[in-house]
């Protein structure tokens, strides 16, 4: 049995006390994976962004909001888990000044000043040592290009290109994709079912051999 972390869902980065940056991420791929973790029998944390879908029990279930947030968790479980599977997907982008109260309607331009949040999947990788780590990857522009640089950057052993289609959506579409550049498993369908065939990917080739 392996102890395994799992990111999932969004963030929320806040402009003022109502109003927040994210995206549409569901949280459906990471509570599906998580089921098929479960299902294998092994033992589960999971760091999750704002959800309306429901994890698996007995899975630990850290709820957190912003990027920061989930880095901090994420950085707190890491060190006695054996892997993790990044499936969430943090807003890259915070405001330098947050109002403490609501933005009032001027009826002119509002100009907002943005910085990166930190990329939680690269700290991980600083505190990788033995343990294997698989993300995921989205992109719009050249994506398994991008896919295999985000490999390679934040050294990761595996990782699943899929597309913004898949945002919010009960079905995706996927791409496993090897440290050698070498597409492991091409997948369509409910992620439901693609979850399942993507941690046998990684039961096989990422669990199995880090216990023999």
């Amino acid at each position: 049995m392996a102890r395994i972390l799992i990111t999932s869902g969004p963030t929320r980065q806040y402009l003022d006390p109502v109003r927040y940056l994210t995206n549409a991420s569901s949280g459906r791929m990471g509570a599906a994976l998580a089921e098929a973790a479960m299902r294998a029998g092994h033992e589960l944390v999971i760091v999750s962004g704002p959800v309306d879908v429901e994890y698996p029990r007995p899975a630990k279930v850290i709820p957190v909001v912003s990027t920061e947030e989930m880095l901090d968790a994420c950085l707190s479980v890491f060190p006695s888990c054996d892997g993790l599977i990044a499936v969430a997907a943090p807003c890259d982008y915070r405001p330098v000044r947050v109002a403490t109260e609501k933005i009032a309607k001027t009826g002119r331009p509002l100009v907002l000043e943005l910085v990166e949040t930190p990329d939680i999947v690269a700290s991980l990788a600083v505190e990788k040592g033995a343990r294997w780590m698989v993300a995921f990857a989205l992109e719009t522009t050249d994506p398994r290009q991008r896919a295999m640089q985000k490999l390679e950057r934040k050294n990761c052993d595996l990782i699943v290109l899929n597309e913004p289609v898949a945002i919010n959506a009960a079905e995706t579409q996927v791409e496993v994709i090897d440290r050698q550049g070498r597409t492991l498993l091409a997948l369509s369908g409910p992620k439901h079912q693609v979850a399942h065939r993507v941690f046998q990917a990684i039961q096989e080739r990422l669990i199995a051999p880090s216990r023999s």
